[in-house]
């Protein structure tokens, strides 16, 4: 399996190339063209629970679509829609990931996709709210960020503060806490209100576009998301 991402950084699109007998996962309707001889077939990754486990809480698909070299090799094209660029991140056995929710794209057939819950104090001052999007196996994860993606590697013990809307994806085992970015008055004046603080070891990557009105409205948590949306 090969693939190549086309038009970077503006309305991109991921290009598989698909030997016989190879497959490949995908988000709910990303399939944008494919091959003659491939073969589309819907099903839920993670088995029924996981599927709704995903939609209800991480606005993820309940549904997911494996696209198959059945007859013949060919190739897949596959997209989001969304005005930014995807990533294309290493999952291994030592290094699960956790993304935000919504930036799935597609995985190779042996990483899971699942979710993971943050703490209370986290959920309800982030804006990921309380559930984010785990991948763990052995594969490659490709997601869809909002503008430019960059990555950020953290040696031990180092820090780096990180407004929450900006995050994209990072190490499961990498630390962060959720603070003040400065005084009460600071925060409200200058627009940088709650943020995470990484500590290394560890690799998370931000985008550098943060989610429009409309996905701010679609991802309240009630009363307390409103009392906090100073934060995003």
């Amino acid at each position: 399996m090969q693939y190549e991402i086309l038009s970077q950084d503006t309305f991109p699109m991921l290009r598989v190339s698909l030997n016989q007998g190879e497959h490949i996962c995908c988000e709910r309707g990303a399939m944008i063209t494919m091959s003659q001889g491939l073969k589309l077939e819907g099903g839920v990754k993670g088995g029924l629970a996981g599927g709704l486990i995903r939609s209800f809480l991480t606005r993820e698909s309940f549904f997911t679509s494996s696209i198959t070299a059945a007859g013949a090799s060919g190739s897949v094209c596959l997209g989001s829609g969304d005005h930014g660029s995807i990533l294309a991140l290493g999952v291994t056995p030592e290094k699960g990931l956790v993304a935000q929710k919504g930036s799935y794209l597609a995985s190779t057939p042996d990483v899971e996709l699942g979710t993971k819950m943050q703490g209370l104090f986290q959920g309800l001052t982030s804006r990921q709210g309380f559930f984010l999007i785990r991948l763990t196996g052995s594969g490659t994860a490709f997601l869809s960020a909002a503008g430019a993606a960059h990555r950020f590697d953290l040696k031990p013990g180092e820090t780096l503060v990180v407004d929450n809307g900006h995050l994209l994806a990072w190490d499961e085992d990498l630390e962060y806490t959720m603070q003040k970015a400065s005084g009460l008055f600071s925060s409200v004046t200058s627009g940088e209100g709650l943020v995470c603080k990484f500590t290394g070891p560890g690799t998370l990557y931000i985008h550098t576009t943060k989610y429009s009105a409309v996905r701010k409205k679609e991802e309240k948590t009630g009363c307390l998301g409103a009392i906090f949306d100073f934060a995003i």
